[in-house]
Protein backbone atom coordinates (compact mmCIF):
# COMPACT_ATOMS: atom_id res chain seq x y z
CA UNK A 1 0.00 0.00 0.00
CA UNK A 2 2.60 2.45 0.63
CA UNK A 3 4.64 1.40 -2.23
CA UNK A 4 1.38 1.88 -4.62
CA UNK A 5 0.95 5.89 -2.92
CA UNK A 6 5.20 6.75 -3.36
CA UNK A 7 4.79 5.91 -7.07
CA UNK A 8 1.47 7.77 -7.24
CA UNK A 9 2.96 10.70 -6.02
CA UNK A 10 6.15 10.39 -8.18
CA UNK A 11 4.05 10.05 -10.99
CA UNK A 12 2.18 13.61 -9.99
CA UNK A 13 5.74 15.22 -9.64
CA UNK A 14 6.92 13.91 -12.83
CA UNK A 15 3.97 15.08 -14.96
CA UNK A 16 4.36 18.58 -12.92
CA UNK A 17 7.39 18.32 -14.56
CA UNK A 18 7.16 17.45 -18.13
CA UNK A 19 3.94 20.20 -18.43
CA UNK A 20 6.20 22.90 -16.81
CA UNK A 21 8.36 21.94 -19.17
CA UNK A 22 6.47 22.30 -21.38
CA UNK A 23 4.89 25.67 -20.96
CA UNK A 24 8.75 26.86 -20.52
CA UNK A 25 9.57 25.69 -23.85
CA UNK A 26 6.05 27.23 -25.00
CA UNK A 27 7.15 30.09 -23.28
CA UNK A 28 11.04 30.26 -24.99
CA UNK A 29 9.28 29.61 -28.46
CA UNK A 30 6.43 32.41 -27.63
CA UNK A 31 9.24 34.76 -26.98
CA UNK A 32 11.61 33.75 -29.52
CA UNK A 33 8.63 34.04 -32.19
CA UNK A 34 7.79 37.30 -31.18
CA UNK A 35 11.21 38.53 -31.44
CA UNK A 36 11.70 37.71 -34.50
CA UNK A 37 8.35 38.93 -35.71
CA UNK A 38 9.29 41.57 -34.04
CA UNK A 39 13.11 41.72 -36.18
CA UNK A 40 11.85 41.18 -39.22
CA UNK A 41 9.13 44.03 -38.64
CA UNK A 42 12.06 46.13 -37.67
CA UNK A 43 14.00 45.39 -41.15
CA UNK A 44 10.54 45.71 -43.06
CA UNK A 45 10.56 49.31 -41.31
CA UNK A 46 14.40 49.62 -42.54
CA UNK A 47 13.84 48.63 -45.74
CA UNK A 48 11.00 50.41 -46.61
CA UNK A 49 12.38 53.65 -45.22
CA UNK A 50 15.63 53.46 -47.18
CA UNK A 51 13.35 52.55 -49.82
CA UNK A 52 11.34 55.40 -49.55
CA UNK A 53 14.72 57.38 -49.60
CA UNK A 54 15.99 56.05 -52.35
CA UNK A 55 12.82 56.85 -54.25
CA UNK A 56 13.05 60.42 -53.02
CA UNK A 57 16.78 61.02 -53.73
CA UNK A 58 15.94 59.53 -57.36
CA UNK A 59 12.87 61.77 -57.69
CA UNK A 60 14.66 64.65 -56.78
CA UNK A 61 17.51 63.56 -59.12
CA UNK A 62 14.96 63.29 -62.25
CA UNK A 63 14.22 66.51 -60.92
CA UNK A 64 16.84 68.01 -61.34
CA UNK A 65 17.57 66.20 -64.10
CA UNK A 66 14.39 67.78 -65.56
CA UNK A 67 15.04 71.50 -64.46
CA UNK A 68 18.93 71.29 -66.04
CA UNK A 69 16.92 69.48 -68.88
CA UNK A 70 14.36 72.97 -69.25
CA UNK A 71 17.26 75.47 -68.60
CA UNK A 72 19.35 73.46 -71.42
CA UNK A 73 15.97 74.02 -73.69
CA UNK A 74 15.73 77.83 -72.21
CA UNK A 75 19.23 78.40 -73.24
CA UNK A 76 19.06 76.75 -76.75
CA UNK A 77 15.35 78.84 -77.56
CA UNK A 78 17.63 82.19 -76.44
CA UNK A 79 19.32 81.45 -79.74
CA UNK A 80 22.85 83.69 -79.45
CA UNK A 81 23.11 85.13 -82.95
CA UNK A 82 26.24 87.63 -84.46
CA UNK A 83 24.43 90.07 -86.35
CA UNK A 84 26.50 92.30 -88.91
CA UNK A 85 25.05 95.00 -91.08
CA UNK A 86 26.46 97.40 -93.98
CA UNK A 87 24.66 100.29 -95.26
CA UNK A 88 25.62 101.95 -98.20
CA UNK A 89 23.63 105.31 -98.49
CA UNK A 90 23.41 109.08 -100.21
CA UNK A 91 22.67 112.01 -97.76
CA UNK A 92 21.85 115.80 -98.46
CA UNK A 93 24.70 116.67 -96.27
CA UNK A 94 27.31 114.98 -94.73
CA UNK A 95 28.18 116.55 -91.87
CA UNK A 96 24.66 116.62 -90.56
CA UNK A 97 24.40 113.29 -91.06
CA UNK A 98 27.50 111.86 -89.91
CA UNK A 99 26.59 113.80 -86.37
CA UNK A 100 23.25 112.63 -86.53
CA UNK A 101 24.31 109.07 -86.63
CA UNK A 102 26.82 110.02 -83.72
CA UNK A 103 23.84 110.84 -81.71
CA UNK A 104 21.80 108.29 -82.36
CA UNK A 105 24.54 105.53 -82.01
CA UNK A 106 25.23 107.55 -78.19
CA UNK A 107 21.47 107.25 -76.97
CA UNK A 108 21.20 103.47 -78.31
CA UNK A 109 24.32 102.88 -75.83
CA UNK A 110 26.75 101.97 -78.77
CA UNK A 111 29.82 103.64 -79.50
CA UNK A 112 32.11 104.64 -82.76
CA UNK A 113 34.66 101.78 -83.39
CA UNK A 114 35.98 103.58 -86.60
CA UNK A 115 35.51 106.75 -88.71
CA UNK A 116 36.68 108.30 -91.47
CA UNK A 117 35.94 110.74 -94.58
CA UNK A 118 37.29 112.34 -97.84
CA UNK A 119 36.09 115.15 -99.94
CA UNK A 120 36.20 115.04 -104.36
CA UNK A 121 35.60 117.46 -106.89
CA UNK A 122 36.28 120.13 -104.34
CA UNK A 123 32.88 120.21 -102.73
CA UNK A 124 30.95 116.88 -102.07
CA UNK A 125 32.21 114.54 -99.05
CA UNK A 126 32.00 110.75 -98.75
CA UNK A 127 33.14 108.67 -95.78
CA UNK A 128 32.88 105.57 -93.87
CA UNK A 129 31.61 104.92 -90.05
CA UNK A 130 31.35 101.55 -87.90
CA UNK A 131 29.40 101.06 -85.19
CA UNK A 132 28.90 98.60 -82.37
CA UNK A 133 25.36 98.73 -81.39
CA UNK A 134 23.40 96.54 -78.60
CA UNK A 135 21.45 93.87 -80.25
CA UNK A 136 18.03 94.50 -79.19
CA UNK A 137 18.66 98.60 -80.37
CA UNK A 138 20.33 97.18 -84.35
CA UNK A 139 17.14 97.11 -86.24
CA UNK A 140 16.27 100.23 -84.58
CA UNK A 141 19.55 101.77 -85.62
CA UNK A 142 19.39 100.69 -88.92
CA UNK A 143 15.77 102.23 -89.70
CA UNK A 144 17.04 105.71 -88.34
CA UNK A 145 19.84 105.63 -90.53
CA UNK A 146 17.93 104.86 -93.11
CA UNK A 147 15.53 107.73 -92.15
CA UNK A 148 18.43 109.87 -92.76
CA UNK A 149 19.38 109.04 -96.36
CA UNK A 150 18.14 110.21 -99.65
CA UNK A 151 18.41 106.76 -101.44
CA UNK A 152 19.58 103.86 -99.81
CA UNK A 153 21.95 102.35 -102.72
CA UNK A 154 23.00 98.92 -100.82
CA UNK A 155 21.64 97.21 -97.38
CA UNK A 156 23.05 93.63 -96.49
CA UNK A 157 22.31 91.97 -92.91
CA UNK A 158 23.90 88.96 -92.18
CA UNK A 159 23.45 86.86 -88.77
CA UNK A 160 26.03 83.76 -87.54
CA UNK A 161 24.26 81.74 -84.88
CA UNK A 162 26.59 80.52 -81.93
CA UNK A 163 24.73 79.17 -79.60
CA UNK A 164 25.61 75.28 -79.84
CA UNK A 165 29.35 76.58 -79.53
CA UNK A 166 28.57 78.33 -76.49
CA UNK A 167 26.64 75.46 -75.06
CA UNK A 168 29.77 73.39 -75.81
CA UNK A 169 32.08 75.44 -74.22
CA UNK A 170 30.16 76.02 -71.52
CA UNK A 171 30.12 72.19 -70.32
CA UNK A 172 33.59 71.96 -71.71
CA UNK A 173 34.90 74.60 -69.05
CA UNK A 174 32.51 72.54 -66.38
CA UNK A 175 34.25 69.58 -67.39
CA UNK A 176 37.90 71.19 -66.99
CA UNK A 177 37.10 73.05 -64.17
CA UNK A 178 36.31 69.80 -62.31
CA UNK A 179 39.61 68.37 -63.32
CA UNK A 180 41.81 71.59 -62.03
CA UNK A 181 39.79 70.85 -58.70
CA UNK A 182 41.19 67.13 -58.58
CA UNK A 183 44.45 67.63 -59.30
CA UNK A 184 44.18 70.76 -56.79
CA UNK A 185 43.54 68.04 -54.34
CA UNK A 186 46.34 65.58 -55.72
CA UNK A 187 48.52 68.07 -55.42
CA UNK A 188 47.77 68.35 -51.26
CA UNK A 189 47.81 64.56 -50.98
CA UNK A 190 51.27 64.44 -52.83
CA UNK A 191 53.89 63.85 -50.88
CA UNK A 192 56.81 62.24 -54.04
CA UNK A 193 58.52 65.29 -56.10
CA UNK A 194 57.65 63.33 -59.39
CA UNK A 195 54.18 63.57 -58.20
CA UNK A 196 54.29 67.14 -57.53
CA UNK A 197 55.74 67.85 -60.81
CA UNK A 198 53.69 65.48 -62.89
CA UNK A 199 50.21 67.05 -60.99
CA UNK A 200 51.84 70.46 -62.11
CA UNK A 201 52.63 70.18 -65.61
CA UNK A 202 48.73 68.34 -65.78
CA UNK A 203 47.55 71.34 -63.54
CA UNK A 204 49.42 74.31 -65.71
CA UNK A 205 47.93 72.30 -68.99
CA UNK A 206 44.35 72.26 -67.48
CA UNK A 207 44.78 75.94 -66.30
CA UNK A 208 45.72 76.76 -69.81
CA UNK A 209 42.77 75.28 -71.69
CA UNK A 210 40.25 76.89 -69.44
CA UNK A 211 42.01 80.45 -69.98
CA UNK A 212 41.31 79.71 -73.35
CA UNK A 213 38.00 78.42 -73.27
CA UNK A 214 36.98 81.25 -71.00
CA UNK A 215 38.33 83.82 -73.65
CA UNK A 216 36.41 82.32 -76.64
CA UNK A 217 32.52 81.98 -74.28
CA UNK A 218 33.66 85.82 -73.38
CA UNK A 219 34.31 86.95 -76.83
CA UNK A 220 31.13 85.58 -78.00
CA UNK A 221 29.19 86.94 -75.54
CA UNK A 222 30.17 90.48 -76.97
CA UNK A 223 29.65 89.40 -79.89
CA UNK A 224 26.25 88.72 -79.35
CA UNK A 225 25.52 91.40 -77.35
CA UNK A 226 26.71 94.10 -79.53
CA UNK A 227 25.89 93.82 -83.31
CA UNK A 228 28.32 95.70 -85.71
CA UNK A 229 26.66 97.95 -88.21
CA UNK A 230 29.42 99.69 -91.18
CA UNK A 231 27.73 102.66 -93.03
CA UNK A 232 28.77 104.23 -96.34
CA UNK A 233 27.83 107.84 -96.51
CA UNK A 234 28.05 109.70 -99.99
CA UNK A 235 26.91 113.56 -100.15
CA UNK A 236 24.34 114.08 -103.28
CA UNK A 237 25.60 117.76 -103.38
CA UNK A 238 24.08 120.09 -106.49
CA UNK A 239 26.82 122.93 -107.04
CA UNK A 240 24.00 125.80 -107.21
CA UNK A 241 26.33 129.09 -108.34
CA UNK A 242 26.79 131.90 -105.98
CA UNK A 243 25.73 135.49 -106.37
CA UNK A 244 27.92 138.26 -105.79
CA UNK A 245 25.35 141.03 -105.65
CA UNK A 246 22.62 138.66 -103.62
CA UNK A 247 22.91 141.18 -100.50
CA UNK A 248 23.73 144.41 -102.02
CA UNK A 249 21.14 147.37 -101.94
CA UNK A 250 20.13 149.63 -104.93
CA UNK A 251 22.39 152.13 -105.47
CA UNK A 252 25.47 149.45 -105.30
CA UNK A 253 23.84 147.68 -107.47
CA UNK A 254 23.43 151.04 -109.95
CA UNK A 255 27.60 151.34 -109.38
CA UNK A 256 28.44 147.81 -109.86
CA UNK A 257 26.12 148.26 -113.75
CA UNK A 258 27.62 151.38 -114.63
CA UNK A 259 30.98 150.07 -113.69
CA UNK A 260 30.35 146.74 -115.71
CA UNK A 261 29.68 148.37 -118.95
CA UNK A 262 32.58 150.98 -118.64
CA UNK A 263 34.50 147.93 -118.37
CA UNK A 264 32.97 146.52 -121.34
CA UNK A 265 33.27 149.81 -123.21
CA UNK A 266 37.33 150.20 -122.53
CA UNK A 267 37.85 146.29 -123.47
CA UNK A 268 36.23 146.97 -126.92
CA UNK A 269 38.08 150.50 -127.54
CA UNK A 270 41.09 148.27 -126.50
CA UNK A 271 40.02 145.84 -129.14
CA UNK A 272 39.82 148.03 -131.66
CA UNK A 273 43.37 150.18 -131.07
CA UNK A 274 45.02 146.61 -130.52
CA UNK A 275 43.33 146.10 -134.13
CA UNK A 276 44.40 148.76 -135.48
CA UNK A 277 48.03 148.90 -134.16
CA UNK A 278 48.61 145.11 -134.87
CA UNK A 279 47.33 145.71 -138.71
CA UNK A 280 48.49 148.88 -139.39
CA UNK A 281 50.87 147.53 -142.40
CA UNK A 282 47.95 145.15 -143.44
CA UNK A 283 45.24 148.21 -143.01
CA UNK A 284 47.67 150.93 -145.30
CA UNK A 285 48.28 148.27 -148.13
CA UNK A 286 44.70 147.96 -148.84
CA UNK A 287 44.20 151.47 -147.96
CA UNK A 288 46.58 152.18 -150.90
CA UNK A 289 44.46 150.03 -153.08
CA UNK A 290 41.22 151.13 -152.06
CA UNK A 291 42.23 154.71 -152.60
CA UNK A 292 43.89 153.56 -156.20
CA UNK A 293 40.96 152.25 -157.21
CA UNK A 294 38.87 154.76 -156.36
CA UNK A 295 41.00 157.47 -157.88
CA UNK A 296 40.89 155.74 -161.49
CA UNK A 297 37.12 155.24 -161.32
CA UNK A 298 37.04 159.11 -160.59
CA UNK A 299 38.97 160.23 -162.93
CA UNK A 300 37.34 157.63 -165.63
CA UNK A 301 34.13 159.43 -164.85
CA UNK A 302 34.90 162.53 -164.95
CA UNK A 303 35.19 163.57 -168.93
CA UNK A 304 31.74 161.77 -169.11
CA UNK A 305 30.20 164.18 -166.45
CA UNK A 306 31.86 167.28 -168.37
CA UNK A 307 30.22 166.16 -171.49
CA UNK A 308 26.79 165.90 -169.75
CA UNK A 309 27.22 169.37 -168.32
CA UNK A 310 28.30 170.67 -172.16
CA UNK A 311 25.32 168.90 -173.67
CA UNK A 312 22.85 170.25 -170.79
CA UNK A 313 24.14 173.58 -171.23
Amino acid sequence: MKKNLLLFISLIFLLAGCSGGTSSEKSEMDESGNSAELDNVSEDRVSFSEGKEQEQNTGEKSKSDTRAGVSEKEAVSQRMVIFNAELDITVKKFENARNALEEKAGRYNGYIVQSDSNRYDDNQQSGTMTFRIPQEHFHAFLNDAEGLSVKVNNRRVSGQDVTEEYVDLESRLKSKKAVEARLLEFMKEAQKTDDLLKISSDLAQVQEDIDQIAGRKKFLENQTAYSTVTIILQENLVAVPKIDNENLNTWQKIKKQFADNINILLAAGSGIIVFFAGNLPILLIVGIIVAGIIYFVRKKNKPRQQNNIDSNG
